[in-house]
């Protein structure tokens, strides 16, 4: 694996952590479909909403915060992914939203930072 590719699960890991302490019940990691990837589903027990979120993890601001690499192109992906997600499984009638956990890593010390319905 590579550095980014180690830094990314590493990030996921510790945004599946941070989401279960606030009662999130963690459904699927890694979905992949033509559309797209979603790192993690998850449902919020205290909100009963399906949320999806994409988590960005980066160790120096040289390209800006981690949120800003949700673009435009990446929030289009995500939302079709999204959509397949839930036309697949035959959910429909449910509150869903799109959040991004962002995981910023300094001297080997996480800093999460989780920004609700982006989208």
């Amino acid at each position: 694996m590579y550095f980014k590719q180690v830094t990314g699960k590493y990030g996921e890991d510790l945004a599946c952590e941070y989401l279960k302490k606030l009662n999130y019940i963690i459904i699927e990691r890694n979905f992949s479909c033509y559309q797209g990837e979603i790192d993690i589903i998850a449902r919020d027990t205290s909100k009963n909403e399906l949320v999806f979120i994409e988590v960005k993890t980066r160790t120096s601001f040289k390209y800006g915060s981690p949120i800003d690499a949700v673009d435009k192109v990446k929030q289009k992906h995500l939302f079709k992914a999204c959509q397949y997600y839930l036309y697949s499984h035959n959910l429909r009638h449910l509150f869903v939203r799109v959040d991004v956990i962002e995981v910023f890593i300094r001297n080997n010390i996480p800093h999460i930072r989780h920004v609700k319905q982006v989208f």
